[in-house]
């Protein structure tokens, strides 16, 4: 290898084939695990070669129909939505089919949830999604008070969706780890929510940007992150794609079962060429699979 390669990337490279071989999934199994497949004995390896589709999210406001398209071709089998670009969930789950992907899981605003959670659940069965997924919370909410009222919400948004066949995730950034009057707020949402009910989607950067260990919670929390958004870390803090950063996929990845992953999704929220990242990060993942 070049000298000049970093030691995670190193790590990356050398760990890929041999540790990661237990997560690779046949192409006809990835499509059966994006439509929901599962058998009632044994869990679906998980399928990492989604897309958190926010990464394109200038591209899908030009035209849906051509940034879907171009991410089928790029070699993706699964996107996670946010937001629907005016299109209707059952009209873009034709549209995914035609292209060969599918949509486990979408991320939807808590403001939604709060006014018509029913609605939300909805759109999730019409789009063909699993998953229903809480992103992000406004500063607003960040305090407190708003922070041990949300696991009873979560609890009752995640019965409404086991009724109807769904699973309800949230989606952690970093300031889930700043202290709150002496509380972990990532905790309190963690220990106050049914595990029956609420799931959640770890973010590996943001996770690694509040200098979290993800295994620590896969360890105390097993089953609970069938979630995970895969965006690489510079030695400086930065995101970057997948494999050329300092994050230790192979390692974590490791630890899938344990953590109950199902789907991981590529993102990057700051790329400045959406469609060369995703291409990027893409071969990055698929040195796990070779």
């Amino acid at each position: 290898m070049p000298s000049g390669i970093s030691p995670a990337r190193r790590r990356f490279l050398s760990v890929a084939v041999a540790g990661l071989a237990s997560t690779a999934m046949p192409m006809a199994a990835e499509l059966a695990c994006a439509t929901g497949s599962r058998s009632s004995s044994t869990r679906s390896l998980p399928s990492v070669r989604g897309l958190q589709l926010y990464t394109l999210r200038a591209q899908m406001a030009q035209s849906v129909e051509r940034t879907l398209a171009r991410v089928a071709a790029t070699g993706y089998r699964q996107v996670e939505f946010a937001g629907f670009f005016g299109r209707a969930p059952s009209t873009l789950r034709r549209l995914l089919g035609n292209l060969g992907l599918a949509a486990p899981a979408a991320h939807f605003p808590v403001e939604e949830m709060e006014a018509d959670m029913s609605a939300v659940v909805g759109q999730a069965r019409a789009l063909g999604s699993r998953y229903v997924v809480l992103p992000w919370l406004d500063p607003s909410r960040r305090n407190i008070g708003y922070y041990r009222q949300l696991p009873d919400k979560l609890n009752r948004w995640g019965r409404m969706c086991r009724d109807a066949g769904l699973r309800l995730a949230y989606h952690n950034h970093d300031f889930e780890f700043v202290d709150a009057k002496g509380a972990l707020p990532y905790r309190l949402l963690l220990d106050g929510t049914d595990p029956e009910l609420v799931y959640f989607e770890m973010d590996l950067y943001w996770m690694h940007r509040a200098g979290q260990a993800p295994q620590s919670y896969f360890d105390r929390y097993p089953g609970r992150f069938p979630l995970w958004h895969l965006k690489d870390a510079t030695a400086a803090g930065a995101m970057t794609e997948v494999g050329q950063g300092v994050i230790d996929f192979p390692r974590l990845l490791a630890q899938a079962d344990r953590a109950g992953l199902e789907y991981g999704f590529v993102e990057r929220d700051d790329a400045e060429d959406p469609l060369s990242s995703i291409r990027t990060s893409l071969a990055g993942v698929n040195m796990w699979k070779s």
